[in-house]
């Protein structure tokens, strides 16, 4: 039982590596990591170096196909050009296996020891971020050793040994135990490294190890699947071509296994090295004779996953990527992106209130009321999508990312919700009564309106650019909207005073909806604050005009 416990340790200590080298790269490099795939997608050849250079930091090919699939997700690359780069993504995680099973025990106490000052030393910082893969990699040397250590006098006894003769030349068998165990490990490459270690203590036979391999590297596509199993249907499109071509692969190679031992074996001694330059030279070989098969096997998926219809306008949530949420730089781009469909709805609300308004319009009263439920679902979901992204991953500029986005989407769910309240207004004290306002209160409401709009597009870019000068302006607006405002007020209060009959019919709903558009501006107008903040251009109660004349 204590050699068994041993082994699960060590296992357990080479998924963890794994996962620290996986995050920390991820949370280094994440943001480069995206720009560096999404640039290379000028072709199939180029998209498939990409995969290779990010799954060999990453090591992991799993978080390559969720980054590549969220992509395709947001529209940012196609289909086939995902493929290629899940292509050399492959090629990259069996590269690190050849890397690791080579005799690195000297670097894993080097780099847990540095591993661990800058971790501790600077937590929060790239130093810090470092520090963590640095201690991945010392785990996942160490966790090798330990497993080579733990196998011997554990697999001495007759049951083992039983157990593991029910496995040996079935190759079905061992294709789903390994498929099993990179599922359950979360890494194909953990597994490789354990079944590589466990053939060089011959623990496992090595055609037993081979078919371990061959159902590891099945095992990574299906989870990719699994991954992304509630995800949209352009993400899990990635996913399931990646999983067909493995099968492929699969299925072609496993009948040759007994010939790469009959080969191969006569020139490399070491069974480890045996084991990791089949896994290497698998992926290789699929990898460049699949590469001209991805746009067939995109037709596939599309036929297979086919993208259902629906409005832009109404479209539920579309890049809130769960499989994203393990990159947290990713998934804080997701819900940015989410943020601004929400404002674009909100959009769709404002700019339909004065057609209502000036036609009487019930029916698309009653559709942009609608559009205000869609307005507090997108706020909910964006809310519980960045609840669930871990804020210790995230750097001092995410953190803040993270905030101005919640605070982006509380401010068009309420710009919704008094935008609904207008309309109710609007139908019961104009529609129905069928009264009509002045005309010149009819232009102060159109004067206003223009400038609201244009104030919510401002305001889209600020959030989106984060321009210290277009926050200026955006807060330089609220000013001039205000004394609008108060000037449009007043203006009426003198038409009531000479006895303009559409004037006192609508005067109780001319002042609530100018009084309601200037809080609406002031909801639209509060995104410039965490900008000039940022930049040191707020003071507590005004902006510091010497700074901003510095902007200028």
């Amino acid at each position: 039982m204590k050699h068994l416990l041993n082994l699960l340790a060590a296992i357990a200590l080479l998924v963890w590596g794994t996962h620290l080298v996986r995050t920390g790269v991820l949370r280094v490099f994440g943001a480069n990591l995206r720009r560096i795939l999404v640039h290379s997608m000028r072709n199939r050849f180029t998209a498939a170096l990409s995969g290779i250079g990010v799954t060999a930091l990453v090591q992991s090919s799993t978080a390559t196909s969720l980054m590549t699939s969220s992509f395709v997700g947001q529209g940012l690359v196609t289909l086939p050009a995902a493929l290629a780069v899940m292509r050399g993504a492959d090629i990259g995680t069996a590269l690190m296996s050849v890397l690791f099973s080579a005799d690195l025990s000297w670097l894993s106490p080097l780099f847990i020891f540095v591993g661990v000052v800058l971790f501790i030393t600077r937590p929060s910082s790239p130093a810090g971020r470092v520090g963590r893969v640095l201690i991945g990699l010392g785990l996942m040397l160490l966790a090798l050793q330990l497993v080579v250590e733990a196998t011997g006098p554990l697999f001495e006894s007759p049951a083992m040994r039983a157990v593991l003769a029910s496995i040996n030349s079935d190759v079905l068998l061992e294709i789903t135990i390994g498929a099993g165990l990179a599922i359950l490990a979360y890494s194909s490459l953990a597994i490789v490294l354990l079944v590589a270690a466990m053939a060089s203590s011959h623990v496992v036979p090595l055609d037993v190890a081979l078919g371990l391999v061959l159902g590891a590297n099945l095992g990574s596509g299906l989870l990719a699947v699994l991954t992304t199993a509630k995800s949209a249907v352009e993400v899990r499109q990635v996913t399931v071509g990646n999983l067909i071509f493995k099968l492929l692969g699969v299925a072609i190679a496993a009948p040759f296994t007994a010939l790469w031992l009959r080969e191969v074996r006569p020139y490399v001694g070491d069974a480890t090295q045996l084991v990791v330059l089949y896994h290497l030279a698998f992926n290789v070989v699929m990898s460049i004779a699949f590469i001209g098969l991805t746009d067939i096997v995109a037709r596939w998926c599309r036929r297979l996953l086919p993208v259902p219809a629906q409005s832009a306008a109404t479209r539920r949530p579309q890049h809130l990527d769960p499989s994203a949420l393990s990159t947290p730089t990713l998934a804080i781009s997701n819900a940015a992106r989410e943020a601004l469909h929400q404002a674009d709805v909100v959009e769709t609300m404002l700019i339909g209130v004065l057609q209502v308004i000036r036609n009487n319009d019930l029916k698309l009263a009653q559709e942009l009321r609608a559009l205000d439920d869609t307005v507090d679902q997108l706020y909910s979901a964006i809310k519980y999508y960045l609840t669930k992204i871990s804020r210790e991953a995230l750097g001092e500029e995410e953190s803040r990312r993270w905030t101005d986005i919640i605070s982006f989407t509380i401010n068009m769910e309420q710009i919704g919700d008094i935008i609904e309240r207008v309309i109710l207004d609007v139908e019961d004290k104009k529609i129905k009564p069928q009264r009509n306002f002045s005309d010149a209160g009819m232009r102060e409401i159109v004067e206003l309106h223009e400038r609201l709009v244009a104030n919510l597009r401002l305001s889209m870019s600020v959030f989106l650019n984060g321009n210290v000068r277009d926050a200026q302006r955006l807060l330089e607006e609220k000013a001039r909207f205000r004394d609008l405002e108060r000037a449009y007020a007043t203006t009426h209060l003198g038409r009531l005073t000479e006895q303009t009959a559409s004037s006192i019919e609508t005067s109780s709903l001319h002042i609530d909806l100018i009084s309601e558009l200037k809080r609406i501006n002031s909801h639209i107008c509060s995104i410039a604050y965490p900008i000039l903040e940022s930049a040191g251009a707020l003071a507590p109660t005004r902006m510091r005009e010497s700074r901003l004349s510095d902007l200028r």
